[in-house]
């Protein structure tokens, strides 16, 4: 991970737990990503929202993703609303990271007193660190 895409990690999860503090748990998981949209904008921090993502096979078009948010074309975000995550939903980012060829993606999970907070890191060999 580059310096630039840690920058903007940090300067997220930092949007992350503004939107947390004032909101707390209890929400629907759209919700804490509009709150997030107004506060990465109110940082200035460049974003798409529910943004469509292709996914190939044998170069055909075979399916489609939905991220939740993707930042400044280099930081994808998953955002859920639960009691828990699971392997299931970190390998649902690890997906996406695979999808578009972006290397860091953060799952932030509102569903708890306390954010949840999981990077995951695709390496140029293809080795995912959590």
């Amino acid at each position: 991970m580059s310096a630039n895409e840690d920058n903007i990690s940090r300067r997220v999860i930092g949007c992350a737990f503004a939107v947390s503090n004032e909101l707390g748990a209890g929400f629907l998981e759209n919700v804490y990503e509009s709150a997030l949209a107004v506060e990465l904008g109110k940082q200035n921090i460049r974003f798409e929202k529910q943004k469509a993502l292709d996914v190939y096979y044998s170069g055909t078009i075979v399916g489609r993703y939905i991220a939740d948010l993707i930042i400044d074309d280099r930081l994808i975000l998953e955002v859920k609303a639960l009691s828990a995550i699971t392997p299931t939903h970190e390998a649902q980012l690890m997906n996406y990271l695979q999808a578009t060829g972006i290397t860091v993606g953060l799952l932030l999970n509102f569903g708890t007193p306390r954010l949840g907070v999981k990077r995951i890191v695709k390496s140029y060999d293809d080795s995912i660190v959590i």
